[in-house]
């Protein structure tokens, strides 16, 4: 006992005689007189030694709202308006008399009447008159008023549910969630707060003197191993951190970022990528379409004329898709769905540089599912390589190298798979330690009939990541839905992508 009382801050030797007789923190307060954070912080220390237990209790209260404490002091506005009107006044002298506002006078005359508390004469402007029934309201009080002068806060239960809800909606009550902390002594706590040795002097700092007289040897010890409160410092959410890490490394290895408006036309979306405005390959896409505008109005009309001859007749060694070419569709307005709908932009740039390398970080939008490995919205990236000589075995070795740098992962493979703008076409699959294979991008060469009408001759290999897949990788998590998690003992205790 004498080991633990030596321990004891100051602060635990003033709180623990205290207990004996109080338990909650407001009588701890007054009885010891002191403040309450200091209170709290010898509890929580006391609590960690095993001298006492600490209960919180939320109770529901009603306290008053904005209108609460303007009401208390002057009256409700209806108790204000039936007395200024004992005898007939108009409308502009009693606003005049009460300083009501419009508002609270429109809310006035709509309670008094329902009530039939008064009379209203209409006529250049209203006048009021007190009723029989009005009167007798005046002698008996409004009930309302009473209980604004009461004590708040005050327990939900002793507030009438009918009145409670009237003065709610008129923003003059609220309720609120009162805590109340109590402490108890344990056994060996009892022991410890009747023991005199408490009331010994302790010193709580070093001074200069003491160390040259060597009187720091008999101060009270510290103990190095109690807990103390868990420090939580500001760091950036682990997803956001993750995309920032990505940019840079695109960055370092000499891609340069592009960027393309959210809400897109199908003409970018879908039909610069060669893929036709009848083919069932758009639905895998099933993209949200915007109902107000429908339609842009700023498609560069030589391309689009270009397009659609290429969809519709072909050229020197395709035939194109036979069909013909809605040029009212193609300017229909939808929510990004790809990635890949900022390429085409980039590819018909003047600034376009051959070779290039290029990259998008985009936020795009399809109807689906919401599972384990799907969203509504998700962060693709994707981009481009430009280059004269250029074949699948440079795409192939592209792809190992963001498995591995991104996701950390030599258990990969490249299959073969199908999209209307590229061909030959890729999927890129990696590992999961937990839930297996998950399809992580797509990929192939760019086809002639996209790149020529854009003004581009060499060929193009291009890929599409899905950056919250890699980010489950690199983040250690099974759900692709907690990338976007507001759970702070999450975003405490969770790894980044490359600590």
């Amino acid at each position: 006992m004498k080991d633990i009382i030596a321990e004891l801050h100051r602060l635990e030797r003033a709180v623990l005689p205290v207990l004996q007789k109080c338990s909650s923190v407001e009588d701890i307060v007054k009885q010891s007189g002191m403040e309450k954070v200091e209170v709290l912080r010898a509890l929580h220390w006391l609590k960690g030694k095993g001298l006492c237990e600490v209960k919180e209790d939320l109770t529901e209260i009603v306290e008053l709202d904005k209108n609460g404490q303007l009401y208390k002091e002057k009256g409700l506005p209806e108790k204000r308006f039936l007395e200024a009107v004992k005898s007939k006044i108009a409308l502009t002298s009693l606003m005049k008399r009460t300083n009501l506002s419009r508002e609270e006078v429109n809310v006035s005359i709509g309670i008094l009447k329902r009530n039939n508390w008064i009379t209203v004469e209409k006529g250049k402007e209203l006048f009021f008159e007190i009723t029989k029934e009005g009167k007798g309201k005046l002698s008996k009080g409004f009930d309302e008023q009473v209980l604004l002068e009461k004590s708040f806060p005050l327990k939900l239960n002793e507030v009438d549910d009918k009145t409670f809800a009237s003065l709610k909606k008129r923003s003059i009550l609220k309720t609120g969630v009162k805590k109340a902390i109590t402490a108890t002594l344990t056994n060996e706590g009892k022991k410890i707060a009747g023991s005199s040795e408490l009331k010994e002097k302790v010193v709580d700092r070093l001074t200069p003197e003491m160390i040259k007289t060597g009187k720091w040897q008999n101060l009270r010890s510290y103990n190095l191993e109690a807990p103390v409160p868990k420090v939580f410092f500001g760091k950036k959410q682990p997803y956001r951190r993750f995309l920032e890490e990505v940019r840079a490394k695109l960055i370092a290895l000499g891609f340069k970022e592009r960027d393309g408006p959210i809400v897109e036309s199908e003409f970018w979306n879908m039909d610069a990528l060669f893929m036709p405005q009848f083919h069932s390959a758009r639905d895998i896409h099933d993209a949200y379409y915007v109902k107000e505008p429908e339609y842009a109005t700023d498609l560069p009309r030589e391309l689009v004329r270009k397009v659609k001859a290429v969809h519709e007749k072909g050229m020197p060694g395709s035939k194109g898709w036979r069909y013909e070419f809605d040029e009212k569709k193609t300017a229909r307005l939808v929510l990004r769905s790809q990635d890949t709908s900022i390429s085409p932009r980039t590819l018909a740039s003047k600034e376009l540089e051959v070779p290039g390398k290029y990259f998008q970080i985009s936020r795009c939008f399809r109807y689906d599912v919401i599972d384990a490995t799907h969203n509504a919205d998700f962060d693709q990236i994707g981009g481009f390589v430009v280059a004269e000589g250029l074949n699948l075995r440079h795409l192939f070795g592209l792809l190992r190298m963001f498995a591995k740098e991104f996701c950390g992962t030599d258990e990969i493979k490249v299959v073969p798979s199908y999209f209307p703008f590229t061909e030959p076409s890729v999927g890129l699959y990696a590992k999961h330690p937990v839930i297996g294979w998950i399809e992580l991008a797509g990929a192939g060469i760019f086809r002639p009939e996209m790149t020529k009408p854009l003004g581009v001759d060499k060929p193009v290999i291009a890929w599409g990541i899905g950056l919250g897949r890699v980010a489950m990788f690199k983040l250690g998590i099974k759900d692709i839905r907690q990338l976007y998690s507001h759970d702070l003992k999450y975003l405490r205790n969770a790894k980044h992508a490359y600590d």
